[in-house]
């Protein structure tokens, strides 16, 4: 028996969960993942009022990169699309083709990490946020042509640490996950911290 197809309401709230889950996803894919006519998912992102796909990452992105103190815009891997600041955040990142492995489509594995790493930092409420610890894990390679979504979370806060998960995607496949220890410092802490290394080293 074949998939029972969604009613109008159903595709609707299934298109908005798409969206949501990946911004970057165009009206081509839409209707492939939907079953549907390009002209009908335009006709349903008119009906929901959502912008098509180039004006939909610009203003998440204007948004989100509004929020960020502790990186920079052009340190950060990926696009910013979702900032809470020392809550959550998303980014999407396309690979290019020099980021693989030489004679193969395989993206280096850096460059995963350093998505997560940099959305990890984004995420945290501080002029300056550094990586204390991380730990990692690849679950598959990623090729060229994939675009990876990375979600961050953070489980919880003390003092001035914050414990940050992330889980990267590939459509709905979960490719790396990593937890990360982030130090949010202000110029006091960097200073005082300064002072106690020179003082240990005397």
């Amino acid at each position: 028996m074949g998939k029972r197809k969604l009613s109008k309401s159903e595709r609707h709230q299934a298109l908005l969960q798409a969206i949501e889950n990946d911004p970057f996803k165009t009206d081509e894919e839409l209707a492939e993942l939907f079953k549907v006519s390009i002209q009908t998912i335009r006709l349903d992102r008119m009906e929901l009022r959502i912008p098509e796909v180039r004006k939909r990452t610009r203003q998440l992105a204007r948004d989100a990169y509004s929020k960020v103190k502790s990186i920079g815009a052009v340190d950060v891997i990926g696009e910013l699309v979702d900032v809470e600041l020392n809550v959550s955040g998303k980014s999407i990142f396309e690979p290019e083709a020099g980021m693989t492995f030489e004679g193969n489509n395989v993206v280096r594995g850096h460059f995963i990490f350093a998505q997560a790493n940099s959305l990890a930092v984004a995420i945290i409420d501080a002029e300056v946020a550094l990586t204390g610890f991380s730990h990692i894990k690849y679950l598959r390679p990623v090729q060229l042509g994939d675009r990876m979504v990375a979600k961050a979370k953070v489980e919880r806060a003390k003092n001035h640490r914050f414990f940050v998960r992330i889980n990267t995607y590939v459509e709905d496949e979960l490719v790396f996950k990593g937890k990360f220890i982030i130090f949010a410092m202000d110029d006091h802490k960097l200073l005082k911290e300064r002072d106690t290394v020179l003082a240990e080293e005397e």
